[in-house]
């Protein structure tokens, strides 16, 4: 029995909602989706027998997680079929000391870690996401998701090795991370491409979400003059319209895009040997709604 069983009801879903909030965005990578699940698992929570339930978070963890589950079952297949390349809503703090920053932002949930989750099927998400990120016991998983113990690890095994062939080898310090965007945020509003090129790995890579709503690169870009150009050409169409402002965007340092004054997109990057090595653009407006709109 947790220590929320003490508390009451309400209390005790208050406490928890932080780590609910964490499960449902990590598997649905849409903040909106997220707060409607644990929406759904609080209505849940209060229509049931408290007295019998052993562990609060136990049952909120398991109803969450299901609930996420058939959400992003459903989900997967207007995924399928959306426009260009599909990024995760970001999560984006002005302030990275604030209250939400502690508890959303608790362990990775960074947009590139979020771009390889969505490479994997519903449940090998869920699995791996239990096991690897919420320490959860696979016998906890297995009833969780309906499966076998012995299921549940070959979906973690196959989710792991996804993971670590796709993910960035090293986690790089806030600071340096901070430091190398603060110098690209002033070439990039200068106009610099040199400079820009050199801030960048030889293989660079550019992926965009426009979803369909404004124009946005249906392929991803590679090679540091290509995603270097990128900027150039949007300062140079936009001459002293486009301005940059810092921001922590899903738990890393990141770029919010004004043009003419409006959000005109949500960067994060992977810094690997010093250089960027990939570039996330959310440009898709339906997600961005959240960002401050204006400079």
């Amino acid at each position: 029995m947790t220590e929320h069983n003490h508390a009451d009801p309400l209390t005790a879903f208050a406490a928890l909602r932080p780590r609910l909030f964490s499960i449902a965005y990590r598997m649905l990578g849409m903040r909106a989706d997220a707060e409607d699940v644990v929406q759904d698992a609080w209505l849940r929570w209060d229509g049931a027998e408290h007295a019998a339930i052993q562990s609060a978070e136990a049952w909120l963890v398991t109803a969450t997680t299901r609930l996420a589950l058939d959400r992003l079952r459903t989900r997967k297949s207007e995924r399928e079929s959306y426009s260009g390349w599909w990024l995760p809503e970001p999560l984006v703090e002005l302030d990275e000391r604030t209250p939400e920053s502690a508890a959303e932002l608790a362990s990775d949930v960074s947009v590139a870690f979020m771009w390889v989750l969505e490479r994997l099927a519903p449940e090998e998400r869920a699995a791996f996401l239990m096991r690897q990120v919420f320490d959860q016991d696979y016998a906890d998983i297995a009833a969780m998701l309906g499966k076998s113990e012995a299921s549940c690890r070959q979906l973690v095994h196959r989710a792991q090795a996804r993971v670590q062939q796709e993910r960035p080898r090293f986690e790089v310090p806030k600071d340096s991370h901070r430091d190398l965007l603060a110098k690209f945020m002033l070439a990039a509003g200068d106009g610099n491409r040199a400079a820009m090129k050199a801030m960048m790995s030889d293989d660079v890579q550019l992926v965009a979400d426009g979803g369909g709503k404004v124009n946005s690169f249906r392929h991803i870009l590679h090679g540091a003059g290509r995603v270097a150009g990128v900027y150039w050409s949007l300062e140079h169409q936009n001459p002293l319209q486009v301005d940059y402002r810092t921001a922590l965007i899903n738990g890393e340092p990141g770029l919010l895009r004004y043009v003419g004054g409006k959000i005109e997109s949500a960067q994060s990057f992977i810094i690997e040997d010093g250089l960027i090595s990939a570039v996330f653009i959310m440009r898709n407006p339906d997600k961005l709604t959240t960002v401050p709109q204006t400079l």
